[in-house]
């Protein structure tokens, strides 16, 4: 029995130091882009991601707790708008502050999460016109803390993340082309 026992608590130390060895060789930053093209001028796209009270139309997370409390404070659009949210397991608590809004073209949004898991990154919309459309990009990056490492060892974060962010832009190209 004790036997059993050694050997169990060594396949277990063992996996767990490859686990840990494994997440020590991840980047230390992160980054998600995602593009699209939406045929509208970036004047019509802008102001839906410039306002926060506007996310609800078209943001992946806004529906996935319809009970989640959702504050704004500071400007009612552009630089010091700030939208805080206190949510489910699905969303968990977190702030956004955008910092720089060069319309029609560029927000930059101080993003932190609190809950389920603490994070502190930036998320940048950019819209560059193209002919009779628009190229619009959503960028997340920030520092990878050795948790996120650890969690990266088993979840690819651009994949999951990515998702959300094709889903978000899909429905602003459906608001916006219409």
């Amino acid at each position: 029995m004790f036997e059993t026992l050694a050997i169990i608590a060594i396949v277990l130390a063992v996996a767990i130091a490859v686990v840990l060895i494994l997440a020590a060789t991840k980047p230390s930053t992160f980054r998600v882009t995602r593009a699209t093209s939406i045929k509208a001028p970036a004047e019509r796209i802008f102001p839906l991601i410039d306002d926060f009270r506007q996310w609800t139309a078209w943001s992946p997370y806004e529906n996935r707790d319809p009970d989640m409390k959702r504050t704004y404070d500071g400007a009612g659009r552009g630089q010091g708008a700030v939208y805080a949210w206190d949510g489910n397991k699905n969303v968990g608590t977190g702030r956004m502050e955008i910092l720089q809004s060069s319309a029609p073209t560029k927000v930059v949004i101080k993003l932190d999460f609190l809950k389920p898991f603490e994070g502190h990154n930036t998320a940048e919309f950019t819209m560059l016109p193209q002919g009779d459309a628009t190229s619009v990009t959503w960028t997340m990056y920030g520092p990878a803390v050795f948790m996120s490492k650890v969690m990266q060892v088993f979840m690819n974060l651009d994949h999951m993340i990515g998702k959300d962010f094709e889903v978000g832009l899909a429905n602003l190209k459906k608001l916006t082309e219409k």
